[in-house]
């Protein structure tokens, strides 16, 4: 599954970023890592950007980065 598939609210695991070179830097950068636990906290009112939080952090992202990264979900029990 892709980021930008998830709805929000959704949790998620990082399993890879992919992309050129310069893109995956960034993401890698603001702190999006393999690995990662990842939370949907909202779309912005026309799907583009949305809002996760990873680490702790809030994290805004285009829907066109979020496809280059893998995801697995995650449910709560």
């Amino acid at each position: 599954m892709r980021l930008n598939e998830m709805k929000e609210g959704q949790r998620g695991r990082i399993l890879k970023i992919g992309g050129e070179s310069r893109l995956r830097r960034r993401i890698l950068e603001m702190g999006l890592t393999k690995g990662s636990e990842i939370y949907i906290e909202k779309y912005a009112p026309l799907k583009d950007p949305l809002e996760v939080t990873v680490r702790g952090c809030h994290v805004s992202l285009r829907v066109k980065e979020a496809a280059e990264i893998d995801i697995e979900a995650l449910t709560d029990y």
